[in-house]
Parts: C-alpha cells; structure tokens; sequence
C-alpha cells in the first residue's frame, strides 16, 4: 500500500470506525507483495531464470503445508513476471505471423479448486491469452482445445501455467494437465502448487515450508494496517495468533478476521482478548482453506449458507427440510449436497446424543471451515 493510498484510506473514514476495510483480512485473497518470503522467492527465480533470456523455463512444482503461503508467491511472481515478459493479449482465434514480435512468455493462473474439468481449464487459459470474453454456452472442449493450440502458432509464443490447489476434491492431476498441454508442449511450461509434489514428478521442484512465527506476526501486523484503525490489533495478540496457528497463514488470517469482527460488532474501540480468544476457537481444527470453500458452485455455498443461519444445527433430515423451505432447491437435493459436502471434508458427521426412535443416532453437519470470514466474504467469492 502506498501513501497516497494510506493517507485516502484514513481520509474516508470516521474516528469511530474499528473495520477500515475487511478484504486485507480475507484468508484466501493475497496480498501483491509477499512478506517474509525473500529466500523462497530466490528459489522459484532461479527456476524462470531462463525466462530473463526470452526462453521457456523448465516444468516445475510448488509445494508445502497448507497456509504457508504458495498462492500468494507464484500470484505476486507471475504478476511482476507477466508485466515484464508477456505482451497483450490476442484477438481469439487470430495468430501472430512467425518473425513479426519479439518472443514473449505469458504467465498465466489456474485455481485447481475452480478448474475441474478440460474445457474449464482451456477456457481459463483462452480467458487469459485473448482480449475478448470467451464462450462458455454453444461451443464444447475440442473447439476450445483448437482455439488454445493456435494462440501458439507463432514461434514467439510461449506461456508458463500455474495450476494451483492441486491434487485438491475433483482438481485435475499433473498427468492429466500434461496430457491437455501436449499439443503445444514445446511452447508452454507447466507449474504444479500443491501440498505434495505429484506422483512420478521428473521436473523442478520448490519446497515452500510453513512460515516462522516472526514472519506470521509482520503478515497479521500487515493485514491488520490495512483493514483496522490505528493499533487496533496489538503485536502481542498477532503474536498470540501466530504462535498458535504453528505456521499456517490461512488459519491466522481467519482468526484475526473472526476477531476483528466480533470487536465490531460490540462497538469496541480496538480487538479484545476476549475477541481473539474467540476468533482462534471459530477455526476448526484441520478445516479446510476458505478457497476451497469459496470454490464450490453458488448452489452448494447457498446450502452451506442456510445451514450457518439454523442454530442450534439439527440432524441432517431436519436441516434438509429447513434449508429447503429457505431456498429453491428440494429437501432432497439439499440432502444429498449435504452428504457429498461432509465426503469432501467441507463438513462433518457428528453424531447426536438423541436417537431417531430405532435406536439409532442421527447425525448433524459440522462445518469444517472458519465461519464467520465465510459469511462475510462469500459474497465477493467469483469464478474465475
């Protein structure tokens, strides 16, 4: 952030406000310049050093714990590499003749969480590549994967894609994006982010360890004089949240940001203890990123929303009934994403104490992921 936009910041807004701007603390929003990544960032440059002479680097992989920050260093990397390195986009279905540009490599993002199938992921990548909007209705796979292939029918064409939240519910695998890319497998390099490097990998790979508390407490210090008014978060409780968040980012986020909120809710001048304390116990243990979540099609985030509404939670049968007499989809429907939801770990079975008159004991949805940031920001959740 720089001053201009620090000093409009606080322009525009009154003495009594706590919450300046909620998106710097959103969990699964990045910020543009990574903080306290210097030495991983050394890595992943020494992998594109080839770019620095217009040729394409080697297929590579990212990977390390969740939260530890390896969307936000290969978004802020391809973001800076891409003004330096790409050229503007093409009309679709136009090509550049041979000998007419100077060799360019585009950097182009895919969210493994969004793109689950072939024509999804060519659609990203022709989203990214051509000027105009590109259809989603009236044409199938075979004719993106034709209108792909000849953005790279110039000589001077390249592109390195980044694949992220890899190996992630219904994401493609590598050998899958392999297969995709092999019409132009000479022009594009392929980059995996994921927890794990994939099975049989033979190429590069960057490991991302969880951050040090020290660099967990600047990137809440950070976040928190962006979104809060002045010392609202103390660096005893950033450090308190870093400590116990044991490296992860996406958890530290979201407890500061559950705080932050509970602060404002009460009129409060500045985040309490109490305030965190909170925060820290609306994040499950094990969850699942907010990405993830963030990334389900509108129906599911409609079920999973009604079901925050219903307090207590009831048995899945009654919540089924109640979340449908609250929207358009049927008991059953609602039903059967409920159980798919708790399959993929998004929610959880919990066993009640009272039984469903066979003596058996019915279950009720658990979320399994922080909460309050999902009320608060699914709706700034877009596919992409």
């Amino acid at each position: 952030m720089d001053l201009e936009e620090r000093i409009a910041r606080r322009q525009a807004t009154r003495d009594d406000d706590l919450l300046v701007d909620r998106r710097p603390l959103n969990p699964a929003v990045h910020l543009a310049e990574p903080v306290g990544r210097d030495t991983v960032l050394e890595r992943l440059l020494d992998v594109f050093d080839p770019v620095f002479d217009r040729r394409l680097p080697p297929d590579a992989a990212v990977y390390g714990p969740k939260g530890a920050g390896k969307s936000a260093l290969v978004n802020a990397l391809f973001a800076h590499l891409n003004d330096q390195f790409g050229r503007r986009k093409q009309r679709l279905g136009t090509t550049t003749r041979a000998g007419t540009a100077t060799d360019t490599v585009a950097f182009v993002h895919a969210d493994g969480y969004r793109t689950t199938s072939e024509f999804q992921f060519y659609h990203r990548l022709l989203d990214a590549l051509v000027d105009e909007s590109v259809p989603r209705r009236g044409v199938g796979t075979e004719r993106l994967r034709e209108r792909f292939v000849q953005q790279f029918a110039s000589p001077t064409r390249n592109a390195v894609v980044a694949v992220d939240h890899l190996a992630s519910e219904n994401s493609p695998s590598a050998s899958e994006l392999r297969e995709w890319l092999a019409p132009v497998e000479e022009d594009v390099a392929l980059v995996v982010v994921g927890r794990s490097v994939p099975d049989e990998w033979d190429a590069a790979t960057v490991h991302v360890p969880a951050y040090r508390q020290h660099a967990l407490v600047d990137i809440l210090t950070e976040r928190a004089s962006r979104a809060l008014t002045s010392n609202a978060l103390r660096h005893g409780q950033a450090r308190h949240v870093a400590e116990w968040a044991s490296g992860d980012a996406h958890d530290a986020l979201a407890a500061v940001s559950n705080a932050a909120e509970l602060a404002d809710a009460d009129d409060a001048d500045r985040v309490r203890a109490s305030d965190v304390d909170a925060g820290i116990d609306d994040v499950p243990d094990e969850g699942v990123h907010l990405g993830r979540v963030f990334g389900l099609p509108e129906n599911r985030r409609t079920v999973l929303s009604e079901l925050l509404a219903l307090d207590p939670t009831p048995p899945i049968d009654d919540a089924a009934s109640a979340i449908a007499d609250r929207s358009d989809l049927s008991a059953g429907t609602v039903k059967r994403f409920l159980y798919e939801l708790a399959e993929h770990g998004v929610l959880e079975r919990v066993e009640t104490d009272a039984t469903d008159g066979s003596g058996r004991r019915p279950s009720r949805p658990e979320p399994q992921f922080p909460t309050l940031p999902f009320r608060r920001f699914d709706g700034d959740a877009r596919p992409e």
